[in-house]
């Protein structure tokens, strides 16, 4: 793939339109470097985005949402530096900024690797940015795959690992986990573990992703999935009669988990109940916490137990309560670090704004 910075003469301004489409809403911002100047949100139906059929159809339609939103903010369009959406289910590339181009807008459209909401943030992104003379880039999306040839193995040939991750997130955990240790990120290795709906516990070596576990599949249960689970008893399930395969793949990727147990997938409510009493509620955020620390142990020894540190970050993180479940078992690995919350717009825009600085080149999707 051949890597390259954005031509300088092609940057009109400093201000980058960020879009983030999710399954049912589009978060909108427009950010002046790295500096938020609005946010906002479109929202539609399930209803009427299923009436689309595929999610690449919904292109039209968010789009113009997306243009009235902004609009309606009296959002002077013509000022901007570069357009940025969320990187989709693309083949596997490596991390980093990627300029949207027709091989990449084809993919997108064909969704073989999976119809996901995040397709769209490229195919809207191009279509606005043609409009405005300007780039259309998208930044470390789900499918970067930097693992190594011993990472892919599965112990079945029918079955190969795949690196399908929360890359955004977990490259915007490490790049402020180097700047808070004071080092390049080439020079870390990292554990970083994207605590969300579902979890990924990453290690960094040198700032190549080498490994994960595939939250649908893989690690840790989470609020909303199943996580791994043992082959043999899951085989015998799924020949039950119990389920069809797309009520069991429901169940195991949003209604496992927490919610399967507990009846939410709220983890807040959940830590009530535990305090008022309800040993269940208690012994399933244990469970989950010691899960996610079994991982991060596991991928230690992916980086042969030499780790800078351990980061954990993404919306279960703002629970001190539950971080220090997990930093109970890890904290003999390495210092741990955590940053609540998880922010994809400030990600998205950082990234652009790198690419328009020469900071991080530009690579062609092929």
């Amino acid at each position: 793939m051949a890597s390259h910075g954005v031509p300088a003469d092609r940057v009109p301004g400093r201000r980058i339109l960020v879009i983030n489409p999710g399954s049912t809403s589009t978060k909108v911002a427009v950010y002046e470097d790295d500096r938020p100047l609005f946010t906002g949100q479109v929202e539609h139906s399930a209803a009427e985005l299923a009436a689309l059929g595929s999610v690449a159809a919904q292109e039209p339609l968010r789009r113009r949402a997306v243009l009235d939103l902004l609009a309606g903010a009296r959002l002077d369009l013509a000022g901007m530096a570069a357009v940025v959406g969320r990187g989709g289910l693309l083949k596997p590339v490596g991390a980093g900024v990627y300029r949207v181009n027709p091989a990449m807008l084809a993919d997108l459209r064909r969704a073989e690797r999976g119809e996901h909401a995040a397709n769209l943030g490229g195919l809207i992104a191009a279509e606005i940015a043609a409009g405005l003379g300007v780039p259309a880039l998208v930044v470390d999306p789900v499918s970067v795959d930097e693992f190594e040839p011993v990472a892919r193995l599965s112990g079945l040939p029918e079955i190969e690992r795949r690196s399908l991750l929360h890359a955004l997130n977990i490259r915007a955990g490490a790049r402020r986990a180097a700047a808070e240790l004071g080092k390049p990120l080439s020079e870390l290795n990292l554990i970083v573990a994207h605590l969300g709906g579902g979890i990924s516990v990453c290690p960094l070596a040198g700032g190549r992703m080498v490994d994960v576990n595939n939250a649908n599949e893989e690690g840790p249960f989470s609020p909303e999935r199943a996580g791994g689970l043992p082959a043999a008893s899951l085989a015998r399930l799924c020949f039950s009669g119990r389920y069809d395969q797309d009520e069991l793949l429901r169940r195991l990727n949003s209604r496992g988990g927490m919610v399967a147990y507990l009846g939410t997938n709220d983890l807040k409510e959940a830590l009530g109940r535990a305090r008022s009493g309800d040993h269940q509620a208690g012994l399933v955020i244990e469970a989950m916490a010691y899960q996610i620390a079994k991982e991060i142990g596991a991928m230690a020894t992916v980086l042969r137990g030499r780790v800078d540190a351990v980061v954990i970050a993404g919306g279960l993180a703002r629970s001190a309560e539950f971080t220090d479940l997990i930093r109970a078992r890890v904290a003999f690995i390495a210092p741990v670090l955590v940053y609540p919350g998880e922010d994809e717009m400030a990600a998205l825009a950082a990234g652009a704004r790198r690419a328009l600085d020469g900071e991080e080149s530009v690579k062609d999707y092929s």
